[in-house]
């Protein structure tokens, strides 16, 4: 038998991916060692590059003869291609993390730091051309390095992992083949300690990363990928929904060893005939009618503790969904007030409950919590979960539950910053172009709106009439029956206007209390005196007008997605 082990090559551009690879593995497989004839001239890995490392299958693995096979996956560095890491981290078991012994954690291998805490369990940091730093002081230099990265890893989810040096390519690209490489044989050593029977399902809806597709003269076209989840035999059919083509498993080999069967983690090139491989570069291809194209989405998400700034609502990200990016702009919400500590079920969502619309993701550095230290007011409470709408630019072809990463990578390439902004996974997807009519309105996401205005003065014992809550134009009758509270502690009824210029009349079920009466006409006689009298008597007036007004203020919640806009009050 053998197992296969996806292990991921990640880390800062030019830190030596490819050579260490190369370094490790037997069998190249199609797309290793930047065969990319752009990739060549360039000289830097512009797309996943796979190959692999046969091994004996190590004891922690059970019982019983068999081989253990890595299958590395070489994860471009630079910069922007941050896209294609993104889509090889979410098949990756294992990750190596490569460092530049003498340049130690740069801006990309900090990103993939984050990509690997998201969707990677286990991590080996390796560090790299030890054949640059001085005989004599290697070791010290070596432990100097291993101690900064202990530290950097101390508060993720790698603390404590192995890291070990090496000099894949002693000497640099030009060096003669014949230097052999340092330390590899003992990171085989360490990779085989590592390693954990990954959890594999064959059940379930085929699905696979394609990331080559090219075709063989009298065979047909060969699609090279790695199996996320299912499993594949041949003489199935296989859709390829971004092309809404279906088409009949021919045959399937495993590094250059023809299979009839395939299941999840598997890498896997599959043959199918007649078609163009021009059409399907890298994509998904799946069990037929099992994924769906959204334009919009509602995700569970949490930002990325390296990310500087707010996630705002109405702010565009680039989020990847499987293996595609696109633009599309979020909104965030969180729990009712009343629901912050619930626990909320996974990988779930409850279109019953009511959510709170949210100006931004609420986080300990959030704007909103900044404001309230400067207002002393008590700590921002953060809900233990939040969500977002995500509305794409263009629709997405992606399973049902998968991982979003939402991401700014218009940012500088120099800027020395974390640009992985949220992580989440998609719960819902809206596959109508009309979501907006269709599908919106069954989200309940509220906003509380506050309105204050005045009392002008006392009618009669049951009604006072109000002042500077609505403009001139406002259209008070859509406002009748909605309660307001006066400051004195008195509860109206707003009843209707009062003449033309945005007044409004309210009316007291219990009546006013005295001394609210008493303020009130206090108010306004010193009002109508200072009208008449000289100016004298106007500037004592308005020291002694130092009595508070009587504000009225109007609470209510509206639905961001109610078409009729409808005021609501508990």
């Amino acid at each position: 038998r053998v197992l296969n082990v996806n292990v991921g090559v990640l880390g800062h551009i030019d830190s030596g991916k490819t050579a260490l690879a190369r370094a490790l593995s037997t069998t190249g497989s199609t797309a290793a060692f930047d065969r990319a004839p752009q990739s060549r001239a360039r000289g830097i890995t512009l797309d996943l590059g796979f190959s692999c490392l046969r091994t004996a299958l190590p004891p922690q693995l059970g019982p019983g003869p068999g081989e253990l096979q890595f299958t590395l996956v070489d994860c471009p560095g630079h910069a922007s291609l941050i896209r294609t890491i993104i889509g090889g981290a979410q098949i990756i078991d294992l990750m190596m993390l490569v460092i530049d012994v003498t340049k130690g954690m740069q801006t990309q291998s900090a990103e993939c730091l984050v990509i690997g805490q998201i969707a990677c369990q286990k991590m080996v940091v390796v560090l790299n051309k030890i054949d640059l730093l001085p005989e004599g002081k290697r070791q010290s230099a070596i432990e100097k390095m291993t101690k900064k990265m202990q530290k950097t890893l101390e508060n993720t989810k790698f603390c404590g992992c192995p890291i070990v040096a090496v000099a894949a390519k002693p000497g640099g690209p030009e060096a003669p083949e014949s230097e052999n490489p340092l330390g590899v044989s003992e990171l085989i050593e360490v990779l085989k300690s590592q390693v954990y029977l990954p959890s594999r399902d064959p059940s379930g809806h085929f699905l696979m990363a394609v990331d080559h597709c090219f075709s063989i003269k009298g065979q047909g076209t060969v699609m090279t990928g790695t199996i996320l989840s299912g499993s594949v035999s041949l003489g199935d059919n296989v859709e390829i929904p971004a092309l809404k083509v279906t088409k009949k498993v021919k045959s399937m080999q495993m590094f250059h060893t023809p299979v009839t069967y395939a299941m999840q983690g598997d890498r896997v090139g599959i043959c199918v005939t007649q078609f163009d491989p021009k059409l399907l570069e890298r994509g998904l291809i799946c069990t037929p009618e099992s994924l769906h194209t959204i334009h919009a989405a509602i995700i569970s998400l949490k930002k990325i503790q390296y990310f500087r700034g707010a996630l705002q609502t109405k702010a565009k990200f680039h989020i990847t969904v499987g293996h595609e990016t696109v633009m599309g702009r979020v909104m965030f919400f969180s729990p009712a007030p009343a629901d912050f500590n619930e626990d909320i079920k996974e990988n779930a969502f409850d279109f019953d409950k009511d959510y709170l619309y949210q100006e931004e993701y609420l986080s300990k550095d959030s704007n909103s919590s900044e404001e309230n230290k400067e207002n002393d007011q008590a700590e921002v409470q953060i809900p233990r979960q939040q969500w977002a709408l995500l509305e794409f630019e263009k629709p997405v072809t992606c399973p049902k539950l998968c991982l979003v990463i939402g991401s700014k990578l218009d940012t500088d390439i120099h800027a020395n910053t974390c640009r992985l902004a949220f992580h989440g996974v998609l719960l819902q997807g809206m596959e109508d172009k009309n979501y907006m009519e269709t599908f919106l309105p069954k989200l309940k996401v509220y906003k509380l709106k506050h309105k204050e205005g005045q009392v002008e003065r006392v009618m009669d014992d049951y009604s006072v009439i109000g002042r500077s809550l609505f403009k001139k134009e406002t259209n008070i009758q859509i406002f009748v029956g909605l309660k307001v509270k006066l400051s004195t502690g008195e509860d109206g009824i707003i009843d209707g206007g009062f003449g033309q210029s945005g007044k409004f009349k309210i009316r007291i079920p219990d009546g006013l209390k005295p001394d609210t009466k008493m303020l009130l006409t206090v108010a306004s006689k010193k009002k109508s005196k200072a009208g008449k009298g000289d100016t004298t008597k106007e500037d004592e007036s308005s020291k002694n007008d130092s009595a508070q007004p009587v504000t009225i203020s109007l609470l209510f919640k509206r639905y961001v997605f109610d078409t009729q806009k409808k005021m609501i009050q508990s």
